[in-house]
């Protein structure tokens, strides 16, 4: 009922920290952020989906939305990043429709073809070295 005084300080420690993390990273840093919590988000979308909690699922996979559509996509330089970019817009608009499609379906094989295809990219970009001409906003928005 009640939360114990070191699991708010615990809570309130990591949301700072993620703050601060967010407000110090480069552009590269961001973009891989960005990565880590879709790929978590769509494991708890996984885990609540086998455990039938449907609410949970729902919201893992709202994020992951989210995440892909305002977060990765939105990122992606158009006229710079060339057929890079492009290829990319359209991973993430085919896993945004894949991800609707498992939320209303109950699809576990929707989801697992999305994680299939997103933890490529992520291994990808985490393979860049953050350095300065990596992490400018052309490239990033590109790799994104």
């Amino acid at each position: 009922m009640f939360t114990s005084v070191n699991h708010r300080a615990a809570a309130a420690y990591k949301r700072v920290a993620a703050d601060t993390g967010v407000q110090t990273a480069n552009p590269h840093q961001l973009v891989s952020m960005l990565f880590d919590a879709l790929i978590q988000s769509l494991n708890q979308a996984r885990g609540a989906m086998g455990a039938g909690h449907i609410e949970a699922k729902g919201g893992a996979i709202g994020k992951s939305v989210r995440i892909l559509e305002e977060g990765l996509k939105a990122g992606l330089n158009m006229s710079q990043g060339g057929e890079l970019a492009q290829n990319l817009r359209g991973v993430y608009d085919y896993c945004i429709v894949r991800l609707t499609q498992a939320n209303l379906r109950n699809d576990a094989e929707a989801l697992a073809e999305v994680i299939s295809l997103i933890e490529p990219v992520a291994d990808s970009w985490k393979g860049i070295k953050g350095n300065d001409a990596a992490a400018s906003p052309a490239t990033a928005g590109a790799g994104a």
